[in-house]
């Protein structure tokens, strides 16, 4: 077993990766930028190292200083996280090169999945079911007109290299294929420095479930049941739960054994998540793989009982899995909410800044896997993922309610975030009644936009919020206030009299 791992990452994930460290005794070793000198990651890590300015691209992407800091702390292993250089083939031969072990597939692996269009190559041979499209990037407009054609509209343009919904375009008629061609490209390659697109089949209302795998490095492959990951914004995902509601165990067993197969048409070993389009029949194709932990993981560890970085670690280090396929079971339901810096209110605008009060939600079914702390600096230099709450419970909807309970009790004080968005999402029918495809928050929040206000209850609002404002600005004249960098209670948007009268208005 390791003795000491780098974390080459920072936020929720090095801090989940590093109890995992400390709970198998090993030593966890950190890096980070500039302004993350006081953050959490840093603060709880046995050793952390200084690698350069805010920018990504002289700190955590810097792959020959994250090699620097493992010779220097005489680190044995490196766990990537997930984003940054997790799925950077390049950095994983780096740590061969080095002598250190990557805690995750091997750099050949990590190539043949991370393009997309080479992963579908690899499909196409394997006989894996995949979405109608192209294989290869189209290497002009004429032939992108006449992929289509065949196809039928509606069409998405993809980036080979891409993720996180950059490089998409959704394609209703063929006069839009040109510019929707071009621009994505060009984003493509301002985002991941290659311009290679490609085209499938848009398949209407599909629901977004990934499968889990596990794979040693003795030939082993299990898969640890679904994860539901419909409800995305710019196809990026919002909220993820497990199992999925629509998905039976006869679907189970036959979407896991595809996801195994991908898996070991790639010789992939460690963690990996193989993703599925599923279409309003039930009919699966396979999406992608994601060569690394996702950020989604404690949806499957909540249900099955399984650490996964623990596992993670135990495969890099050699070891066996301790287990076979027919000893994985699910038992109950998980939900999980990605708390960011935003404003919901204000199309979800970036709110960087120091969090003044934070009150985090406990009990039981609770689960936060956080990168914040109160008095902290959150910087607006990368993603602004703060934490992750995960509700857990006996079935869906007591996850949901201990979820809802949980949201009641988040209290991000300084900043903006979209706690706001969720307490909406967990009261909504449809979600409810688990009638979700990757549409549905886009449906949701046009309901709520075009609902009218009455106007009675805007007024009420106005005067709680004003009362309440002037209580605070008495109290604070008094001394007895909690004004921190200008943020009244008053301002605060998670206000219980503010909230209540928001609760109001949407109903």
């Amino acid at each position: 077993m390791f003795k000491k791992i780098l974390i080459a990452n920072r936020g929720e994930i090095a801090v989940r990766v590093l109890r995992a460290c400390h709970e198998m005794g090993i030593a966890a070793v950190v890096v980070y930028s500039d302004v993350d000198r006081g953050a959490l990651h840093v603060r709880k890590a046995d050793e952390a190292y200084p690698i350069g300015a805010a920018a990504a691209s002289e700190s955590y992407l810097n792959i020959h200083k994250i090699i620097e800091v493992a010779a220097r702390s005489c680190a044995d292993a490196i766990h990537p996280g997930y984003g940054f250089l997790s799925e950077n083939a390049r950095f994983a031969q780096a740590c061969a090169d080095a002598g250190v072990k990557f805690i995750g597939p091997t750099a050949a692996a990590m190539k043949a999945m991370g393009s997309k269009t080479r992963a579908r190559q690899a499909m196409e041979k394997a006989g894996i079911p995949f979405v109608p499209g192209t294989s290869r990037g189209v290497e002009s407009f004429a032939e992108a007109e006449k992929v289509a054609a065949k196809i039928g509209y509606p069409v998405m343009l993809k980036a080979a290299a891409g993720g996180g919904g950059k490089g998409m375009r959704l394609v209703h008629a063929p006069e839009q294929l040109k510019s929707s061609l071009d621009a994505a490209r060009s984003e493509a390659q301002r985002s991941f420095g290659d311009s290679e697109v490609y085209i499938e089949k848009a398949i209407v209302n599909p629901r977004h479930i990934e499968m889990q795998v596990l794979a040693d490095e003795h030939g082993h492959t299990v898969y640890l049941g679904e994860r539901e990951c419909s409800l995305q914004r710019r196809h990026q995902k919002v909220l993820e739960e497990a199992p999925s509601p629509i998905v039976d165990p006869d679907m189970r067993r036959r979407m896991g054994e595809v996801a195994v197969r991908v898996a070991q048409a790639a010789n992939y070993t460690n963690a990996g998540t193989v993703e599925f389009l599923v279409d309003e029949r039930k009919n699966f194709y396979f999406l992608e793989m994601n060569t690394r932990l996702q950020v989604e993981h404690p949806v499957t560890e909540l249900i099955t009982g399984l650490d996964l970085v623990h596992l993670q670690i135990r495969i890099a280090a050699g070891e066996k899995l301790p287990f076979t396929q027919d000893d994985v079971s699910i038992r109950g339901h998980a939900i999980e909410c990605r708390i960011y810096a935003e404003d919901p209110d204000n199309n979800y605008f970036p709110s960087p800044g120091k969090i003044s009060l934070l009150q985090e939600p406990s009990g039981p079914g609770i689960r936060v896997d956080t990168g914040m702390s109160e008095g902290w600096n959150v910087p607006i230099d990368y993603d602004p993922l703060l934490a992750k709450l995960i509700g857990y419970g006996g079935d869906r909807d007591q996850a949901i309610a201990r979820l809802a309970r949980a949201l009641d009790e988040y209290f991000v004080g300084g900043i903006k975030t979209n706690i706001s968005l969720f307490r909406r999402i967990l009261r909504d029918a449809d979600f409810r009644a688990a009638k979700l495809d990757t549409g549905f928050l886009d449906r949701m929040l046009t309901r709520s936009e075009k609902r009218p206000v009455d106007s009675r209850t805007a007024e009420v609002a106005a005067i709680a919020a004003g009362l309440f404002a002037a209580l605070a600005t008495k109290s604070a004249g008094a001394g007895g206030g909690d004004v921190v960098d200008g943020s009244s209670a008053a301002n605060r948007t998670d206000s219980k009299w503010k909230d209540a009268s928001h609760r109001e208005a949407l109903r």
